[in-house]
């Protein structure tokens, strides 16, 4: 299953900081559904890796907040593991250069996906701490969380709760959202969802639940609008 070279795997193992004792693990992480070389891909190693990242960001908050309150350490947990954070969190490694993507979708883009970005970074901490354990997993998600985890405190708001609060300090109505498409098998459906401010052009999102589609619209469109970067 390992697709990768030697002198790639050192590569790769320099750019992640991590090196795999168990290369296969390493391809299946970074492996999407849409190629047919391989068996597996990266949709049950993200399922573990949400959970993982959940933990390592929730303990990280934990120690290092001692003062705040669970109602605070849920609102900025939650900041930090949706799937814009974790899109982000990929780039500081080049993660969309990594990504192995079937011909027609890397023609199209794809790469560049926020939404998979976001899956594959999951999958790659799964990946490590199965192939390394909580340790290893934890020194990759901190290094790679660095700057958000050391952000303004006003930044962490989540995207629909700042897009709000932006538009009613301007008197403008409040963000309306709407599903442009649900694709997908019934248990795993793919939402596109587009959010629109007064006369501003929609800004849409992709995710596989409606809430997150909200929030990767709404932080579309406070990017594209120079609100927040």
């Amino acid at each position: 299953m390992n697709s990768f070279t030697p002198a790639r795997l050192d590569e790769i193992s320099e750019t992640l900081g991590y090196r795999f004792g168990n290369a296969a693990l390493l391809t299946e992480a970074l492996t999407h559904g849409s190629t047919q070389k391989h068996k597996g891909d990266y949709q049950r190693l993200e399922f573990l890796g949400d959970r993982v990242l959940g933990l390592i960001i929730a303990e990280h908050l934990y120690r290092a907040h001692p003062k705040d309150g669970e109602g605070h350490l849920t609102h900025v947990l939650s900041s930090l593991v949706r799937s814009e954070a974790c899109a982000d969190a990929g780039d500081t490694i080049g993660l969309s250069g990594l990504v192995i993507i079937g011909a027609g979708e890397r023609a199209k883009g794809m790469q560049l996906n926020r939404t998979l970005l976001g899956d594959a970074m999951e999958a790659l901490i799964a990946a490590i701490y199965l192939d390394g354990g909580l340790d290893a997993a934890r020194a990759f998600v901190l290094r790679c969380w660095d700057r958000q985890l050391n952000a303004p405190r006003t930044a962490v708001k989540d995207p629909k709760t700042f897009l709000q609060e932006w538009a009613l300090a301007r008197a403008l109505p409040i963000p309306s959202y709407r599903i442009v498409s649900r694709e997908g098998p019934e248990h795993e459906p793919v939402f596109v969802v587009a959010v629109e401010v007064k006369d501003k052009p929609a800004a849409e999102g992709t995710a596989r639940s409606k809430r997150a589609a909200e929030m990767v619209a709404a932080e579309q469109f406070l990017k594209r609008e120079g609100i927040r970067q």
